[in-house]
């Protein structure tokens, strides 16, 4: 590619978003109302801390019933038990047995914390155990154990809590702060020697989800972060996810190599799919159909090599609980399709943004769902994937109206492109389930009313979709939407926009937004994620959101920055306090959340 083309194209998917959004920048005051500080009992304390752990959550059989209990007449009902149980069942049964998810915790503590490796017990929880019906950590005391054993137990339901409670007993008794390497690192030099690790107070401390879902990345995350990590890296990024109590991660990775046999199968040349796949720092792009080839081709080898990475990387997921989201099909073909299909429904797309009409690179073509053959390709794809990697996942990832607006705003239509979607899915896959990101509904709002909404949620069964409310930090659709019409949501914080790196964010927002989208009237919040575009920047953020996995009460976000900088700096320190006071009111209150 030629350097005057690439100078044009600026590949910085904030454009696509910052296209729509007004960014009008305001601070908030010291002034701005607080939340509630939470109430419980405090674990042994460090030094300078001023910690307070959540209690156990007694809204959480209420939030259950406001989940599982059906809406009134003008609300579709939200995700039944036998919905919602039959998902966490099937997770269960593709899951890898106590022993393996043991030992995966105890690998996250070995690459971690070496010194300590004899110094935590871990015990999977079984069902009806110390976590009841929940999802859960525990630390306790190991009384008696022998110089050179355990002295800490930490149970839970998979091997994501025991990685959690390691962290949350880390942070919380030791005073460590663990972040990616290029923001921090793990500074662990606060740890006492094995042998000397703080007891806990009391019986045992309880920590539960009030949510069962924890999700993670965006789909183009791939691209701005990923993209040319080997497995070295992605260990490190899988125990830094499990440490942070994430179990519903993105796996997108290697999936060109499953579209190459899916598609040679319809009769594609690796000649067509040149000129289809992007290259590998603008995947994300191609597989959204925003544009094709850039880049390119992709080599037998590298493609080879990435799904290689991918069975390491879901391998991984597997044996500590986690459930990963797998791509599915949204239309996106080859142009050899018009050929090989000439009756079929295909639509040539308009330029996006960078391309500049260049036909070598622009207008990509979508198989419209309504054709019998978006199914055929779809289903085709799923049961690809699960001869590739085994039945280890029932949740897909589609975006296919994501700026990618329908041709009409009937409701009958585009109910019927939703219904062939799932179809694609749940013909390859008899338990699948839609996940969607809900972005359109803000950036395209103008189409997306309430008729248009309710046409594309209620197009498969309740419970067979989750969608992200990708921008909640900012701009919550639950709120507007009447909680997305009974479908199951998680609240996501966007936060990054194409990876740049500045210092912003939301931090009352985060500290409170999923508890009032959770305790609202007849909620349908299922679970919490983050869906930044890149990774690696502004630590404060991410850690306050993945404790929200495990908050049932709101933050008080001046006394959790207090014990922050504590593990942050090593010290307690009225300078930095006040510093951290300061950005707080600033910059880590953007109400528009997004960097200029």
């Amino acid at each position: 590619t030629s350097t005057a083309v690439r100078q044009k194209v600026q590949i910085a998917a904030p454009l696509h978003y910052r296209n729509l959004i007004r960014r009008h920048r305001r601070f908030l005051t010291p002034a701005a109302a607080k939340t509630k500080a939470l109430q419980g009992t405090e674990p042994e304390p460090l030094a300078g801390f001023a910690m307070r752990p959540p209690p156990s959550p007694p809204l959480l059989p209420l939030l259950l019933l406001l989940v599982l209990l059906p809406s009134p007449p003008a609300v579709a009902a939200a995700a039944g038990p036998t919905s919602l149980e039959a998902l966490r069942a099937a997770a269960g049964r593709r899951g890898a047995s106590p022993a393996t998810q043991e030992r995966a915790a105890a690998g996250v503590l070995r690459r971690l914390l070496p010194s300590h490796a004899l110094s935590f017990r871990f015990q999977i929880d079984p069902k009806g155990g110390v976590c009841g019906d929940s999802s859960c950590f525990r630390i306790s005391n190991v009384d008696g154990s022998s110089k050179g054993g355990a002295e800490i137990l930490i149970q839970g339901n998979t091997a994501v809590e025991l990685a959690s409670g390691l962290h949350w007993y880390l942070k919380y008794w030791c005073g460590v702060h663990i972040s990616w390497d290029k923001t921090g690192g793990a500074q662990l030099a606060s740890v006492p020697s094995p042998g000397s690790l703080p007891r806990v107070k009391g019986t045992a401390v309880k920590v539960e989800r009030p949510v069962p879902w924890n999700y993670y990345q965006n789909v183009v995350t791939s691209s701005y972060s990923f993209v040319w990590w080997d497995w070295r890296r992605w260990e490190k990024e899988i125990d830094w996810m499990a440490l942070q109590g994430i179990n519903l991660p993105l796996a997108f990775t290697g999936q060109e190599a499953v579209w190459q046999k899916v598609f040679k199968s319809f009769n594609v040349t690796d000649r067509d799919l040149d000129d289809f796949f992007g290259g590998p720092a603008f995947l994300a792009w191609a597989r959204m159909g925003n544009l094709h080839a850039w880049g390119g081709p992709l080599s037998q080898n590298w493609l080879d090599q990435q799904l290689a990475l991918q069975k390491k990387i879901l391998s991984r997921m597997i044996e500590l609980g986690m459930v990963p989201v797998l791509p599915s099909f949204s239309g996106n073909v080859p142009v050899a399709f018009k050929k090989l299909f000439p009756s079929a429904s295909i639509t040539r797309l308009g330029e996006w943004n960078t391309v500049d009409g260049n036909p070598r690179w622009c207008c990509t073509y979508i198989l419209d769902p309504s054709d019998a053959l978006f199914i055929d390709v779809g289903q085709a794809f799923i049961k690809q994937q699960m001869k590739e990697y085994g039945d280890i996942t029932s949740i897909y990832n589609c975006d296919t109206f994501n700026e990618n607006t329908p041709p009409t705003n009937e409701p009958a239509y585009i109910s019927s492109l939703g219904s062939a979607i799932y179809q694609a899915m749940s013909r390859g896959n008899k338990d699948a389930v839609w996940l969607m990101q809900g972005w359109l509904f803000y950036s395209d709002a103008a189409f997306w009313k309430e008729s248009q909404m309710k046409a594309l949620l209620h197009s498969v069964p309740i419970g067979k979709m989750m969608v992200l409310d990708l921008f909640a930090d900012v701009k919550p659709i639950w709120q507007t939407s009447s909680q997305f019409y009974g479908v199951p949501y998680i609240w996501c914080m966007l936060h990054n926009f194409g990876g740049n790196i500045e210092m912003y964010g939301v931090l009352d927002s985060i500290s409170s937004g999923p508890i009032d989208a959770r305790t609202s009237y007849n909620s349908t919040m299922v679970g919490v994620g983050m869906c930044m575009e890149g990774i690696e920047h502004n630590p404060v953020v991410y850690e306050l959101m993945s404790e929200m996995a495990f908050r049932s009460q709101k933050v008080e976000v001046e006394d959790w920055l207090k014990s922050y900088s504590y593990r942050r700096y090593g010290q307690s320190n009225v300078e930095i306090q006040k510093a951290w006071a300061i950005l707080y009111h600033t910059i880590y209150n953007c109400t528009d959340g997004i960097a200029v």
